[in-house]
C-alpha cells in the first residue's frame, strides 16, 4: 500500500475539500477515494465531480496493516 496526496481545484470555496492524503495500493485507486468517504455523487458539491479531476502525487509507503482510504483531509469550511 501506498501513501498519496490528493487534490483537486475543479470546486473551490467554502465548505469544500480541497486535498486528503490517502492510503491506496495505486495512483488510480487513490484518485478514486472521495476525502469525505461519501461516493461519487452530483448531490454533494463537497468535492470534485469525478477521479480525472484529481491529481495524486506519491508521498510514501504506508505500514504493514494500513487499509486503504483517508488518513487526513483538508476541508474549507465557510
Amino acid at each position: 500500500m501506498n501513501i498519496y496526496l490528493i487534490e483537486q481545484e475543479q470546486q473551490v470555496g467554502y465548505d469544500t475539500y480541497d486535498s486528503a492524503v490517502v492510503v491506496a495500493v495505486t495512483e488510480q485507486d487513490a484518485k478514486e477515494i472521495t476525502p469525505s468517504g461519501r461516493p461519487w455523487d452530483s448531490t454533494y458539491n463537497d468535492w470534485c465531480s469525478s477521479a480525472e479531476h484529481v491529481t495524486a502525487k506519491l508521498i510514501g509507503t504506508a505500514t504493514e496493516g494500513m487499509e486503504a482510504g483517508v488518513v487526513l483531509a483538508s476541508y474549507n469550511a465557510g
